[in-house]
């Protein structure tokens, strides 16, 4: 009797335990599957394994960059440039077609040839791209191509006299802008995304990366242009392309955090943007007065870091290597070979500003007080800011 009664207690010991692993591990199952990073994208299946995991994650990635280019993309759009070339024809000095060469016929051939990328900032039909895109010829010879194909004529050029930027106006359209984000907030490792006419050829190519440095100081050419000197850009990782110029750098959410401005010749993925903060003082300025007038130094510069003139006995700061004639720098005497300490009671030592941060926030007509380092004494020059 006593050995029954101890293996039913044991049975229904056993029978306990079962159904408590049933509800406890189901709930707990239920739990864990239940997990948003767990759950599979087509219906809330659990996967199996790691490979469910990556897949997740993998998808997710994909549906950022689908979603940013599909959101953004009516707003990209190319420049396109109207291409005149000398039609060419063989001649020969003899009978025997030995001796001879290839002359102009006085014809002219035209192409419409795309060059560059841009987007549309207001409905209106504002659209941002970089100076260097169209520094060549009149607005007659630029159109704007969406990505629906559609061609715009260019009406009006403005360009920005201090940063590589420019406003394109076309009309008789509904344009879609695009959303402008806060590029001080943007952090190295950031993920980005870039879109436009890469190589001139291949139009709304939309290529991935991440913030990879801040605050760079670069010297970029293109074009129909010299070199420019250019502060405070973005540098990424993302695939720029000549033909890229003057089109957007976007975050995850869509929103244009940077222009697309150059590209590093000496070294793979190495792209360069102007922040956008700085196209919003450039519009701001330009929706006032209804053009760029923004003031212009006038000097090209090196910045000699503390280490530096450290070494070389010298105070940090801006040595000025050029000056250009009749500029606010040269009016009011400055001079090649100086070393610009402070510019408006701020030290020239922080490549984050540099000096074209500094005039931005500046408007012609505005005097400044500049330290310069010269002949191993340091100067107080006063000086009234122009336009270019």
């Amino acid at each position: 009797m006593k050995s029954k009664t101890s293996y039913q207690f044991g049975m229904g010991l056993l029978v306990g335990v079962f159904i408590m692993i049933v509800f406890v591990g189901g709930a707990v199952s239920e739990r864990i599957w239940g997990l948003p990073i767990l759950k599979n994208l087509n219906g809330g299946d659990p996967p199996y394994g790691e490979a469910g995991l990556v897949t997740q994650k993998i998808l997710t990635e994909e549906n950022v960059v689908t979603s940013v280019a599909e959101k953004v993309s009516p707003a990209v759009v190319t420049v396109s440039y109207k291409r005149e070339t000398p039609v060419m024809e063989q001649y020969f000095l003899d009978p025997f077609g030995m001796f001879g060469g290839r002359r102009a016929t006085g014809e002219v051939d035209t192409e419409q040839v795309d060059i560059g990328s841009g987007f549309i900032v207001d409905k209106s039909g504002l659209v941002v791209t970089n100076k260097h895109v169209v520094s060549a010829g009149t607005p007659s010879d630029y159109k704007i191509v969406l990505k629906d194909d559609k061609e715009y004529q260019v009406e009006k050029i403005w360009r920005d006299p201090v940063n590589d930027l420019a406003i394109l106006k076309i009309s008789n359209g509904e344009f879609e802008a695009i959303e402008m984000g806060d590029s001080d907030k943007i952090k190295v490792g950031n993920f980005v995304v870039a879109i436009g006419t890469a190589l001139g050829e291949f139009r709304h190519t939309v290529t991935t990366g991440v913030v990879s440095g801040l605050g760079r100081g670069i010297t970029a050419g293109g074009g129909f242009t010299g070199a420019e000197k250019l502060d405070n850009v973005i540098q990424t990782d993302a695939a720029i392309n000549p033909g890229n110029s003057g089109g957007p750098l976007l975050n995850s959410v869509g929103q244009v955090i940077g222009v697309s401005v150059a590209v590093s010749q000496g070294a793979n993925n190495i792209g360069f943007a102007l922040p956008i903060n700085v196209v919003k003082e450039s519009l701001n300025n330009f929706n006032t007065t209804g053009q760029f007038e923004r003031p212009f130094f006038g000097v090209r510069y090196q910045l000699i870091s503390k280490e530096q003139g450290i070494l070389n006995n010298v105070p940090a700061g801006a040595y000025v290597v050029e000056v250009v004639a009749d500029s606010s720098a040269d009016t009011a005497g400055i001079v090649k070979g100086d070393i610009i300490t402070r510019f408006d009671g701020k030290e020239m030592t922080d490549d984050k500003t540099g000096l074209a941060g500094m005039l931005g926030k500046k408007k012609i007509g505005d005097k400044v007080e500049v330290e310069v380092y010269r002949d191993k004494e340091m100067k107080k020059i006063q000086v009234e800011l122009k336009g270019e």
